[in-house]
């Protein structure tokens, strides 16, 4: 049975979008409080894979993740996959009836929220705001007040879990919310779904060669080459330099990629491969379940 890390406590996306990505497999799920804690786990044995939220469509990039990832440890991705974050308002029943208008007061994360900001203007103007570590924290927080005018942002499996009541679905502003997954560890993965080929890098330029950062794209671009990302991070190293993370649409299996990554080498690029996996829609995770 594999073990499987994600960020917790229970009732979380991350926990949500990796029980809904492992159904039907033998796996044990393993909160851990920190992203830090969830890789330590993987790095450490405890767990065989780790589950790490890359990327999300509203707030882009999880730069902490991505710096754990590159700078903290050397786990290879095995997978990804799309996973829609869709939070609603959890909390207990109106006393005096059927609405929201006896909520208060609103625990969550300050990204929920965020995410939320159209909807609790116009539904809850007057409600206050208090910050906890995690959507899932703030349902439990919920649970544990036992007070009908505190309520959380969350996922449906934490009502489920912590036994409260949805008391208005699907609150985010934009419906378009998903959230992008990586797994990472030593253990191979194959999911039983129909994945796409994808290849991740880092690129560390040359600072004597002006031009570089042209020529790298060049290489994939003449290959025809696809490139679906290229950011770049500080290297923490000193001021103005950087790498540059790229997901590539195609795997190290293929003739024209290695080839590409020999000719960025060759100008002097240092290339680290963070992985060559198969990357899964939410719709392709999903008809499987």
């Amino acid at each position: 049975m594999m073990r499987i890390a994600y960020l917790g406590p229970e009732g979380t996306v991350s926990h949500e979008a990796t029980e809904c990505f492992f159904a039907g497999q033998s796996t044990s799920f393993i909160p851990y409080p920190s992203i830090a804690d969830v890789f330590h786990a993987t790095v450490q044995g405890d767990t065989d894979l780790s589950v790490i939220p890359i990327e999300n469509t509203i707030d882009g990039s999880v730069n902490p993740h991505l710096d754990f990832l590159v700078h903290e440890n050397d786990l290879p991705i095995q997978a990804e996959w799309v996973y829609p974050s869709v939070q609603h308002l959890i909390g207990h029943p109106n006393p005096d009836g059927d609405g929201i208008e006896h909520v208060r007061r609103i625990v969550s994360i300050p990204v929920a929220i965020a995410q939320c900001r159209d909807f609790l203007k116009r539904e809850l103007p007057h409600a206050q705001y208090e910050h906890v570590a995690s959507t899932a924290e703030g349902v439990r927080t919920v649970q544990r007040m036992q007070t009908a005018d505190l309520a959380a942002i969350g996922t449906q499996l934490a009502a489920d879990r912590y036994g409260l009541h949805v008391l208005a679905h699907n609150i985010t502003d934009h419906h378009n919310n998903f959230t992008r997954f990586i797994l990472v560890g030593g253990q191979a993965f194959s999911h039983p779904s129909a994945g796409q080929a994808k290849s991740t890098i880092l690129v560390t330029l040359p600072e004597d060669y002006p031009g570089a950062l042209h020529q790298v794209l060049s290489a994939f671009a003449w290959r025809r080459i696809n490139l679906s990302k290229i950011e770049s991070r500080p290297t923490k190293k000193k001021l103005g330099s950087y790498y540059f993370y790229i997901d590539i649409e195609e795997s190290m299996d293929s003739v024209l990629l290695p080839a590409a990554l020999q000719e960025v080498e060759a100008i002097g690029c240092q290339v680290r491969i963070l992985g060559s996996y198969q990357s899964y829609s939410y719709e392709s995770v999903n008809s499987e379940v």
